[in-house]
């Protein structure tokens, strides 16, 4: 492949907070994007080269952007893999990862039996339609965690079921078609962003650990407070997954360590994940460059750790939505191991991401000589993130 500069337009479906990352570390690299999404000036949109105002599902609107560009991506599940795949047939553009892919990751339901038929390992679960399905599993399993079968992210859609008597109405607040996955006793959360390239070449980045609270990621520190072991199979399950997934691109690998040091998956992105925001600052090469990369048929970037990082999310601590104005912002830029990053939302309600921050180890002999004290670094980034603030004064 010869590569030239200025480089080829990118289309994104989807212009958050993924989006916009996209962008930043697409323009160096000579490439613009092009997103789509309903929100007019979204987040991506100062930084990428232009936006398509449109639903993620708007046929004329992906149409559109498919005739703008060289090559489709997508930053949220909501896009509509038939309505990809007749873009890029139409135009002749590439659209990575597969639209197959993301249909089978869309249903949680689909995306486990999947990786089960696999051999790869996963919870026990089962699909429930009723509230008496749900109770003789409830009974069975001794508690669940029941999930929406599509469309939740961030702990919506997922609702824990601890007693029969709590089946209906967590039916109700699920919304439709369901799967009870069973509760596990788990030592901790990690993940792994995983990367494929053209020529069926895979790449993951060192294990990450994630530490949520409501469901919502919170922290993650990279590598991983895990023990070798876990750390090998948890890159071994990671390459297992990524042989079950057809297109290029990063795919954000969630696992479950287990108390027995049991590796198991719990779900996975087809895009950037908020477990990789760390691969800015403390890696090689960015999860966002090697998925612009990986997209375009591009050599990949080395995925190596270059320092010892904890992001922690900056999320609304608002009592209701209004504009959003984040306060005590010096205390970041004044610290000299601290990077911000601001996912440019006009509004703030509560718990919604608003932007990271991510410490790292700055003292190269110590990160070199694997001497870094992450729960300090973990410490040190929740006083950061938590002297922020979107109340008034």
């Amino acid at each position: 492949m010869s590569i030239t500069l200025p480089g080829p337009t990118l289309g994104v479906v989807g212009g958050g907070q993924l989006g916009r990352m996209l962008a930043e570390a697409a323009a160096p690299l000579g490439v613009d994007l092009v997103v789509l999404d309903p929100t007019p000036d979204c987040p991506a949109a100062p930084v990428a080269s232009d936006q398509i105002v449109g639903d993620f599902d708007d046929a004329d609107a992906i149409d559109e952007l498919a005739a703008r560009v060289d090559a489709l991506t997508f930053e949220i599940e909501l896009a509509d893999p038939a309505v990809l795949a007749a873009a890029s047939e139409e135009h002749g553009v590439p659209v990575h990862p597969d639209p197959g892919t993301l249909e089978t990751i869309q249903d949680k339901l689909v995306q486990k039996e999947a990786l089960a038929d696999a051999g790869i390992p996963v919870p026990e679960f089962v699909a429930v339609a009723t509230a008496e399905g749900l109770e003789r599993v409830v009974e069975e399993f001794g508690g669940v965690m029941l999930k929406a079968r599509e469309g939740g992210y961030d702990g919506r859609g997922n609702v824990p079921v601890e007693a029969p008597a709590e089946a209906a109405d967590a039916l109700d607040a699920v919304g439709g078609a369901a799967m009870a996955e069973e509760f596990l006793d788990f030592e901790r959360e990690i993940a792994v962003m995983g990367l494929k390239g053209a020529d069926g070449e895979t790449r993951t980045y060192p294990v990450t650990e994630t530490v949520h609270r409501e469901e919502i990621l919170r922290e993650s520190v990279s590598p991983a407070r895990a023990g070798d072991a876990v750390v090998a199979e948890a890159e071994s399950v990671a390459r297992d997954v990524l042989d079950v997934l057809d297109g290029r691109g990063v795919y954000g690998i969630e696992l479950f360590e287990t108390k027995e040091g049991e590796v198991l998956v719990n779900e996975i992105a087809p895009r950037p994940h908020n477990s990789g925001h760390w691969t800015i600052e403390g890696a090689r090469t960015s999860q966002f460059e090697n998925h612009v990369r990986a997209v375009l048929g591009w050599p990949l970037g080395p995925t190596d750790l270059v320092a010892p990082a904890v992001t922690a999310n900056i999320l609304g601590d608002v009592d209701e939505r209004g504009a959003a104005t984040l306060r005590n912002v010096e205390t970041v830029l004044g610290a000299p191991d601290a990077d911000l990053h601001w996912y440019g939302k006009d509004d703030v309600y509560p718990l919604r991401k608003m932007g990271h921050l991510t410490v790292t180890e700055r003292d190269a002999a110590r990160a070199a000589a694997d001497e870094v004290d992450r729960d300090a670094l973990l410490s040190r980034a929740r006083d950061l993130r938590d002297g922020l603030t979107f109340r008034d004064a």
